[in-house]
């Protein structure tokens, strides 16, 4: 079977996690192996996105259906996309906390926190959603490796944190003492977190109170 520029061109991005558009014009324009103009290489990437050969993840961000469809089972490579789509950003709040197995609430979006603007993205791939924190609560997160994806996420501490820092409009609208009836009204399961870690969110909570 003979391969066009397009089906090579295809091929070689199907490894790939995800790709910009202008790593498809570098591919497209290398002399030794394609050399295609600007216009040619946009009208492979029309017909990539309308035959569903690429998924479009947000402007200018894609990832080739054979790929995706190779690891839809895998949450890692979701929380890996996540990070990529908005940084810098980590995983949190809900979805770390059902990560973490501290929450039996079925999640459909991706939670991350990051310091620029608050914004979502409806994929055909998922919903990720980004909440802005300011730069000092930026923290206590840790980067997790495993065999293929890599991803920063919120320690089990920070991710309540994270949730009810939004929760509650940055504690502005609640006292300390009703945190806990919160906590439990959430159906967070507290008994499933390490001492270690509920000693850390207590301490957080601390700081926020001034106490």
């Amino acid at each position: 079977m003979k391969y066009t520029s397009k089906d090579n061109l295809l091929e070689e991005l199907k490894t790939l996690p995800y790709f910009k558009k202008e790593l498809i014009y570098n591919l497209g324009k290398n002399e030794k192996t394609h050399n295609l103009a600007d216009s040619t290489i946009d009208t492979y990437i029309s017909r990539f996105l309308k035959h569903k050969d690429i998924i479009s993840l947000k402007r200018g961000f894609y990832v080739t259906t054979d790929f995706y469809n190779k690891h839809r089972n895998d949450t890692t490579y979701l929380f890996y996309l996540s990070n990529i789509l908005r940084s810098p950003s980590y995983i949190s709040s809900w979805t770390a906390l059902q990560y973490y197995n501290l929450t039996t609430e079925i999640i459909h979006t991706i939670t991350a926190v990051t310091t620029k603007v608050t914004r979502s993205y409806k994929t055909k791939i998922g919903a990720f959603s980004y909440q802005s924190i300011k730069k000092d609560l930026f923290s206590d997160f840790s980067l997790i490796k495993n065999d293929d994806f890599e991803f920063f996420i919120a320690t089990p501490a920070k991710a309540l944190f994270d949730l009810l820092y939004f929760k509650t409009k940055q504690f502005k609208k609640i006292k300390l003492n009703d945190i806990e009836y919160l906590i439990e009204e959430l159906r967070i399961d507290m008994a499933e977190m390490d001492e270690t870690e509920k000693n850390k969110f207590y301490s957080m909570l601390k700081k926020i109170y001034k106490i």
